[in-house]
């Protein structure tokens, strides 16, 4: 499947110690034995530390650092236990192993044998050392919440092999992505901590959101050959379209990126009016989910994971447009495009099934 050059208004950029931060993940790696042998050098192989490198481009090396080990540790996770893990379609056995890592994620010292547990024991550690500030430390926790219930959610269309509905797909795909338990490391990386009425603002949510939806959406492209070539069930907006719409493989990879090109230009209409009169912590945070976003897309055609040398970016979009699309859980976002002024709302824009 040949995806098209995929929009994207920002720039790359790359922490100057990248190289540095890539060796010591895959050291950590190696020290903690995460995952088996086999996925361990898949995952060393996958230039975590770069891709961490990305999202925190001027912030803090040790930071960068610590999200690097993270991530590898998250895909340790999800790959060890929710995809190829035999636990991936038990899900309540799967439940239960990920709340016994909550545990660990919020007193340490919780005795947990494991590879998993003691990663994520150093980690939540660190954390710490690094300056987090207790509620910077629950947020981290509670993300970890929303990421382990998604992908348990998940596990239950896996047992079945049965889809979702969009809707649901896009609920659950906002979270178990875990791309929200990204955000606190966004602050800490510049030394920031936003008053919570400043990130729990509903815009400020809202554009945070949108972020996780593009991040993801574009995995799904990116990722979608190399998953269809298992021969295993694939849960991805390509499969999930086809069978809510009747549509075909490319059919749905044009749908797809509609929806992908829509968030993804609200979201820098949306974001480029709230750095306005923002307080300078604000304003980095909104640029790190830029960041964010863009680095997603440069790990995801560079790495050796998904194998999708072949996709290009282009800073152009053929046709913008803030139509929102009908999709119950996120159509509130474009309200804020009369709450900014940033044009007028139209109606809601509607899949209807594909025809041939």
């Amino acid at each position: 499947m040949q995806v098209p050059a995929l929009y994207s208004p920002y720039a790359p950029a790359l922490h100057p110690q990248h190289a540095r931060i890539n060796q010591r993940t895959a050291q950590w790696a190696m020290q903690h034995r995460i995952g088996s042998p086999p996925l361990r050098s898949a995952l060393i192989d996958s230039d975590i530390g770069t891709f961490a490198a990305r999202i925190l481009p001027t912030g803090r090396e040790d930071v960068a650092q610590f999200l690097a080990d993270f991530v590898l540790w998250l895909f340790g996770v999800d790959d060890g236990h929710c995809e190829d893990g035999t636990l991936g379609s038990r899900p309540g056995a799967l439940a239960a192993e990920l709340s016994r890592l909550l545990r660990v994620a919020q007193n340490p010292e919780t005795p947990m044998p494991g590879a998993l547990a003691g990663g994520l024991r150093d980690l939540a550690r660190r954390f710490t050392t690094l300056g987090g500030t207790p509620a910077q430390k629950a947020r981290w926790v509670d993300s970890l919440r929303e990421y382990y219930l998604s992908v348990v959610w998940e596990a239950e269309y896996r047992s079945s092999g049965t889809f979702p509905t969009l809707p649901d797909y896009t609920l659950m795909r906002l979270y178990d992505g875990a791309t929200s338990v990204v955000l606190p490391l966004l602050e800490l990386g510049y030394d920031d901590e936003l008053h919570p009425d400043e990130r729990d603002d509903r815009q400020v949510r809202a554009v945070a959101e949108m972020a996780f939806f593009v991040i993801c959406w574009d995995n799904d492209l990116l990722s979608y050959d190399k998953e269809s070539r298992s021969g295993q069930w694939v849960l991805n907006v390509i499969t999930v379209l086809q069978h809510q719409l009747g549509c075909s493989r490319e059919q749905a990879l044009d749908l797809a990126v509609e929806q992908r090109d829509r968030v993804l230009h609200l979201f820098s209409r949306a974001t480029a009016t709230l750095r306005c009169g923002a307080r300078p912590a604000l304003r980095r945070y909104l640029d790190s989910l830029a960041a964010f976003i863009r680095s997603a897309q440069d790990w995801g055609v560079t790495s050796t994971r998904y194998g999708a040398g072949s996709v290009r970016f282009t800073p152009r979009l053929e046709r913008p447009s803030l139509e929102p699309l009908d999709i119950p859980v996120i159509t509130w976002w474009w309200d804020l495009v009369d709450e900014l002024d940033l044009g007028e709302p139209a109606a809601l824009h509607r899949l209807t099934p594909c025809t041939a």
